[in-house]
């Protein structure tokens, strides 16, 4: 069972956008061609570290991370990384990860596994991406997925905007982007205004939209991942510098783009000194509720 250890109080950033591409016995997120896809578009050198490796890797920059792998078995025909090894594993490693769990949401026991993640094995939240797992977010027939979620307390991180993965292939492999609109998801916020949801990414071509939605339920923040922060648009750096600056969040998308090199640049942007803390460690230790606690 997973119970974060993390120090909080020495913690310079919390990344919450990290994946895990390989399982402990070799086993790949993606199938072949889209892991391929996914690195010629982001242009990696196509290495696919384990969980143990991520952990030392971020515990060396003291830093925190948010893990997860992706359920898309119904749409890609690919068995996942189990998300309870996932969560299990975290667990050793439990001063420096945070693990999500990823659930299919066109499985028939959807429901019945998201609650098992969460109370049986820890998971702290889940991550879902609409395009890859072949769902339209607002449609009527996941509304008890989403009710379950909200009823669990833990935030959701949902994929918005272009993806790399199947990207640059004949049909984009038959993904649908329109599935990412951040727009499908106001719908979910509007009605779970319990449910803390998380747009990964700079919602391109739907940046206005994401924000729009953001400002507008506070339910709603945006990560800052897969892309580097000096191509990010403007209305998004204005955006977390100012009316969404309690919930934009770093997130680096880990091992596609590394965390240096986002850091590095995001120290160039034009946000504020004050500002700057809370996108790349306060936001997240309050939604992940990993704030330290009171002092009795």
């Amino acid at each position: 069972m997973y119970r974060p250890e993390i120090d909080v109080a020495h913690l310079a950033a919390v990344d919450v956008h990290v994946h895990v591409e390989v399982g402990h016995d070799g086993h790949t997120a993606l199938p072949p061609d889209l892991a391929a896809a996914a690195a010629a578009y982001f242009r990696t050198d196509g290495t696919t570290p384990d969980l143990t490796s991520i952990a030392q890797f971020y515990r060396d920059r003291n830093m925190a991370a948010v893990v997860f792998t992706v359920d898309a078995e119904t749409e890609l025909g690919h068995p996942p990384i189990p998300s309870e090894t996932v969560v299990e594993q975290a667990a050793d490693h439990a001063d420096v990860l945070v693990p999500f769990a990823s659930v299919d949401p066109r499985r028939p026991d959807a429901v019945e596994r998201a609650s098992s993640l969460v109370l049986d094995h820890g998971a702290r939240g889940f991550k879902l991406h609409p395009t890859v797992q072949g769902f339209d977010p607002s449609a009527e027939e996941f509304g008890p997925f989403w009710a379950a979620l909200a009823g669990l307390g833990v935030p959701v991180l949902v994929h918005t905007g272009q993806t790399g993965i199947g990207a640059g292939t004949r049909g984009g492999r038959g993904l649908r982007l329109r599935y990412s609109n951040p727009m499908l998801l106001d719908d979910v916020a509007a009605d779970h205004p319990d449910l803390t949801l998380i747009f990964a990414h700079p919602s391109v071509p739907w940046q206005d939209e994401a924000i729009s939605i953001a400002t507008h339920k506070t339910n709603v923040a945006i990560d800052l991942s897969g892309w580097r922060p000096k191509y990010f648009p403007p209305q998004l750096v204005r955006a977390a510098d100012t009316v969404l600056k309690d919930r934009v969040l770093f997130g680096s998308d880990f091992p596609m783009i590394h965390p240096d090199r986002w850091l590095a640049d995001f120290a160039d942007l034009p946000v504020r000194d004050e500002v700057r803390p809370l996108v790349l460690r306060d936001n997240a230790l309050r939604i992940l509720d990993l704030s330290p606690k009171p002092q009795e």
